[in-house]
């Protein structure tokens, strides 16, 4: 990936050094940029409720993949990780990308460095590799097929069942996958370390003084955890699930982000944060929560740093994201 510092002063002095006045009404001056240089604002789930509120679309993986290919702004500012940005611009490459820290990568992303996943692939020759979007856009280019947690079983049940399979990089995901299709796919050792941290002993005693509560978990968990879920999906379907099922009180085992648009769409509904096995009160990503409302704003105005990607790369790594798409749309998933 390949970073175009787009403002030698910005460059020079980093947005760390660039005061952004209290008195300034940060949401004002968003939407004023937005409409000047005609910007869309993505932003996952993930993100703090500030950012969620001044968004043009908040979603999961999937839903900002088809936001990023559909859009007809000149600019995408994508709040979120690294690897959704790199998506966006692979799908879009004639509009300018943008992501407003840097240094907001992915655990799950990070575990599979590129030359061992190619060394891992090649002793698997007759395998078909079906990789999870959380990864690099080099490890896209070594994919067959890229999918979401919201669509991973149509992918692989998708795949004629006497073909084997590579899956990476999130083994929990993987291992989640294996048991609902019945396949024994070869699993990557990769996983998420928001996701890996939930306490199953802290969670057994919130769920004996919640007993009407619904305990709810993303697939990236470990299987100790989803073995006692009540409801298992991907960051939208536990939403979604949320606002549909008549039970009042949740226990959400998944970045405590989405707990603000679980409020926002069902108010009259309480959502407790899975506790992890740590001292923190609930579960953070420490690499979406470094994109702030400052950042963004700084981000917008300055237009770095961008995203770019080399074009023999991106095309590499669209084919297995265009055929996410295609099964997607023949199973239903998306318009």
């Amino acid at each position: 990936m390949n970073i175009n510092i787009a403002k030698e002063q910005v460059a020079e002095k980093g947005f760390l050094d660039i005061e952004v006045s209290p008195t300034l009404d940060l949401f004002a001056e968003i939407e004023k940029l937005k409409k000047e240089k005609n910007i869309v604002l993505l932003a996952h789930y993930y993100q703090e409720p500030d950012i969620q509120d001044v968004a043009d679309y908040i979603g999961d993986s999937l839903g900002l993949a088809q936001q990023a290919a559909q859009t007809n702004a000149d600019i995408i500012v994508f709040a979120g990780v690294h690897f959704m940005a790199e998506t966006a611009k692979i799908l879009s490459p004639s509009k300018k990308v943008l992501l407003p820290d840097l240094n907001a990568g992915c655990s799950l992303a990070d575990s599979a460095p590129p030359k061992l996943f190619k060394s891992f692939k090649d002793k698997h020759p007759d395998h078909i590799v079906v990789t999870y979007v959380n990864c690099s856009a080099e490890i896209k280019a070594l994919s067959d097929i890229i999918c979401t947690s919201s669509n991973a079983e149509k992918i692989i049940e998708s795949i004629p069942k006497e073909q084997p399979i590579i899956f990476a990089p999130d083994r929990n995901l993987g291992a989640f996958l294996n048991k609902k299709t019945g396949r024994n796919m070869v699993l990557w050792n990769g996983s998420c370390i928001v996701h890996e941290i939930f306490s199953l002993e802290k969670i057994t005693k919130l769920k004996i003084r919640h007993p009407k509560a619904k305990f709810i978990a993303h697939p990236e968990c470990e299987e100790a955890v989803l073995n006692v879920a009540d409801f298992i999906g991907s960051t939208s379907q536990l939403l979604s699930y949320t606002e549909k099922n008549e039970a009042t009180e949740f226990i959400v085992a998944t970045e405590a982000g989405i707990l603000y648009q679980m409020q926002q769409n069902s108010p009259q509904k309480t959502f407790i944060p899975a506790p992890p096995n740590n001292s923190c009160a609930c579960n953070d990503c420490p690499y979406m929560k470094l994109n702030t409302l400052e950042k963004l704003y700084l981000c917008m105005q300055y237009e770095t740093p961008e995203i770019t990607i080399d074009e023999k790369l991106r095309l590499q790594a669209l084919k297995s994201l265009d055929r996410m798409m295609e099964i997607s749309k023949a199973a239903g998933l998306i318009k």
